[in-house]
């Protein structure tokens, strides 16, 4: 009984490695500089494994008693840096699946007449410039019921795409320095 269980969870496995590696064809896959990549497989999965771009079975099958091990929104730099940057403000909509966080109306202490929004839609996870959309909305009221609504462009917004963009790089350097892990596998020696 257990060794048909064994040859049907081997089965299970070899056919989802197959399937999930026969759905894209090689010209879809990203990267691959050929002038930065060894052409040694030992040593692509060494470096591979070191900077926490694979996966060890011997990690997928240890009993920690847990449901799994999920890294939400915290993995994402660009979520985090963003959040960081706007954490003084009070935030009216934050959708991590949809990609967006919109801050409430806010205003200094002592100027109540003018307030400020932010919205910053994500267009990609990758920590580049073109990433965000970001867009602030600027409120002056004249009396209580008597407000002007405009959106501008200018500094602002670029201040604050530069200052999520540097934290999210510190970010994705410590999260690529915390993920190093030193390759365990047999020494591999180059032919000259």
């Amino acid at each position: 009984m257990a060794n048909f269980l064994n040859l049907r969870v081997t089965k299970f496995l070899m056919i989802g490695i197959f399937a999930l590696t026969s759905c894209k064809g090689i010209e879809s896959l990203p990267g691959g500089d050929a002038r930065k990549t060894s052409p040694d497989p030992k040593e692509r999965v060494k470096k591979n494994l070191e900077e926490g771009r694979g996966f060890r079975l011997d990690d997928a099958f240890k009993g920690s008693g847990k449901g799994g091990d999920f890294m939400f929104a915290s993995a994402n730099e660009l979520w985090r840096a963003s959040l960081d940057t706007l954490d003084f403000m009070p935030l009216s909509s934050v959708n991590y699946g949809g990609g967006i966080i919109i801050t409430d109306w806010y205003s200094e202490g002592s100027n109540l007449d003018e307030s400020v929004k932010i919205s910053i839609r994500f267009l990609t996870n990758e920590v580049r410039a073109d990433a965000l959309d970001i867009k602030v909305f600027y409120k002056k009221c004249n009396q209580v019921a008597n407000c002007a609504i405009s959106q501008k462009t200018g500094s602002l917004s670029a201040e604050l795409k530069k200052q999520i963009l540097s934290k999210a790089t510190i970010y994705k350097k410590q999260n690529k320095d915390k993920n190093f892990k030193p390759y365990k596998g047999g020494t591999t020696t180059r032919k000259k």
